[in-house]
């Protein structure tokens, strides 16, 4: 039964927190709508506009992907029977993978680039896990 509960906490953490990301980079353009001109609706817009963002514009993606990692990290913990940290920070280590491959796939000015992938997976990952091991030994 642990390792039922253990997958499903990889699988739930994954897609909870897949969830949570895509919510708030959908939601983003509209609380910070994009510049002018620009189809945030293709990579190959974005591609064509990010000489054209500003800082603000990289505020709900590094939200997306912070608070996506941390619900997911969180959720696995929470849901783990064994092993609460480690699978929280495999979820980091899978978020962090598709961080990767994003901006691989949409390159992003340094500033950005190195934040996301310096504080927005591996330490979300740890705080979700330190969050949840709280709520599990109350």
């Amino acid at each position: 039964m642990k390792i039922v509960r253990n997958i499903l906490a990889v699988i739930l953490g994954c897609f909870i927190g897949a969830a949570v990301n895509m919510g708030l980079v959908m939601l983003g353009p509209y609380v910070i709508p994009p510049p002018e001109g620009i189809d945030i609706t293709t990579m190959e817009g974005l591609k064509a506009g990010m000489h054209l963002m500003e800082p603000k514009h990289f505020l709900f993606p590094f939200l997306a992907h912070a608070l996506g990692t941390f619900v997911g990290a969180l959720i696995a913990s929470l849901v783990a029977a064994t092993h609460k940290k480690t699978f929280a920070i495999v979820i980091g280590c899978c978020f962090l993978v598709g961080g990767i491959m994003n901006i691989i796939m949409l390159p992003s000015p340094i500033w950005f680039t190195l934040l996301d992938l310096i504080v927005a997976y591996i330490p979300m990952a740890l705080l979700g896990a330190k969050i949840g091991k709280r709520k599990v030994s109350q």
